[in-house]
C-alpha cells in the first residue's frame, strides 16, 4: 500500500478500533495490513492526524485519535492532558537558538503536536522523535520567552525547568 491517504485511512481505524501503545505496534499492525511504512514516516503521519497518547488506568498508555470519543468514563478533559503532557517531560535545555526536550519514551510525539497547535510565536516550529523533541526558537525570542510559553501551554511544566 503506497498511497499515503489509504495509508493515513488505515492508521486512523486501526487507532480507533484497536489498543495501541506504541509506535512499534502500530508498525507492527500497519505491516500484518500490506502498508510498509518506516518509523519517521509513521511519526509525521501521527503527527497530522493528531494522534495523542493517553493514560488509561486499565490499559496503560493508549493512542487515540484527538477527536475520538469515548464513553464518559474515558473522556479525559483538556487540564487532565495539559497536565498528562507536562508529565512526560523529562527535561528542557537550550543551545543558542535550539531547545531540546526529553521526554518519557512514546511522549514527545503528543507533547509536539500540542506545542504546534497551540503555536505559540516564540516556537518557529519542532521535530519530535519518540523521546526527544527538537524546539526551534523564532528569531529574536529568548529562553525566557520560551519557557514562560511553554509553561502557559503546560502548567505542570513549572516544577521540571
Amino acid at each position: 500500500m503506497k498511497i499515503r491517504h489509504q495509508r493515513i485511512q488505515l492508521i486512523k481505524q486501526i487507532i480507533s478500533e484497536e489498543i495501541v501503545r506504541s509506535q512499534d505496534e502500530l508498525q507492527i499492525r500497519l505491516q500484518e495490513r500490506g502498508s510498509d511504512v518506516t518509523q519517521a514516516t509513521l511519526s509525521r503521519d501521527l503527527k497530522l492526524l493528531h494522534v495523542m497518547k493517553f493514560s488509561d488506568a486499565e490499559r496503560g498508555y493508549i493512542y487515540k485519535l484527538e477527536n475520538q470519543n469515548n464513553d464518559s468514563k474515558q473522556t479525559i478533559s483538556k487540564t487532565s492532558r495539559l497536565d498528562f503532557m507536562a508529565d512526560g517531560v523529562v527535561s528542557i535545555e537550550f543551545s543558542a537558538n535550539l531547545g531540546v526536550i526529553k521526554t518519557f519514551p512514546g511522549y514527545a510525539n503528543s507533547v509536539a503536536i500540542l506545542i504546534d497547535k497551540v503555536n505559540p510565536f516564540e516556537i518557529l516550529g519542532t521535530i519530535a522523535g519518540d523521546d526527544t523533541i527538537l524546539l526551534i526558537m523564532r528569531e529574536g525570542a529568548g529562553r525566557n520567552d520560551l519557557i514562560q510559553a511553554l509553561k502557559v501551554i503546560m502548567p505542570g511544566l513549572e516544577s521540571k525547568i
